[in-house]
């Protein structure tokens, strides 16, 4: 394969040593080639920095260190990579082969690409409508960002659990960026994670005037009134 964009592929780990190394083998068996490994682990107090060791010289970067959660380590790679393209993975997920096949789609530095992952056995979520966008948020690791995003944005670690959602909202409304989707299913996510189990409080709470300030009034008075309804049925 000819012409491929550096990918930033980052990891961030706090002991992960049941996990680790099959996420990095996942990467390593990519077709495409030209990516780099940035991994910031959060001081393990377990096997994973002895893992992180063995695996050093086919990672470009790495530290670790104490950290203020998963955004603050994510904001912290940011500083590291060296890629025109950045993609993030939970350290509990494992890239598809047809990663490399998305891979090959990025040609344009205005296009946020997102495809599908694989979760609890089935594909999810596939294209979302700017709507379902709004409410649902584009599974994180379904995407493969432009690095000039994060020359002038950064994860809002006010929100422990939904930072990245709250990003891709601002994105939406970023005349410089467009979603595309590809059709391809990249990497199966584990949904036994924190992002799975638990809600962002903060997030929930000013949920609707983000939608207001990023994807204006129709979608705002749509998702309270399926809101409303949706609370109206429970009850």
């Amino acid at each position: 394969m000819n012409n491929q964009s550096l990918i930033s592929v980052v990891i961030v780990s706090y002991n992960a040593e049941a996990l680790l190394q099959r996420c990095l083998e996942s990467i390593y068996a990519q077709q495409y080639t030209q990516i780099e490994i940035i991994l910031i682990d959060g001081d393990s107090k377990d096997r994973t920095v002895t893992i992180i060791q063995k695996n050093a010289a086919r990672i470009a970067f790495w530290i670790s260190e104490k950290d203020n959660g998963i955004y603050d380590a994510m904001n912290k790679a940011l500083n590291y990579v060296k890629g025109q393209w950045v993609y993030f993975i939970g350290v509990d997920d494992v890239l598809t082969p047809e990663f490399s096949a998305l891979a090959q789609q990025l040609n344009d530095p205005a296009t946020i690409y997102y495809g599908s992952v694989w979760k609890s056995g089935k594909k999810y979520l596939g294209k979302l409508s700017p709507y379902h966008q709004a409410k649902t948020g584009i599974n994180h690791q379904a995407m493969i960002y432009p690095a000039q995003v994060f020359a002038k944005k950064r994860y809002d670690t006010q929100y422990t659990i939904s930072a990245d959602h709250v990003l891709n909202m601002e994105l939406h409304k970023d005349p410089l960026y467009h979603f595309e989707f590809q059709n391809f299913t990249i990497a199966v996510f584990n949904d036994t994670g924190v992002s799975s189990l638990k809600k962002d409080q903060l997030f929930e709470k000013r949920k609707a005037n983000l939608i207001l300030q990023n994807y204006g009034w129709g979608i705002y008075f749509r998702f309270l009134f399926k809101t409303l309804k949706a609370k109206l049925l429970k009850h």
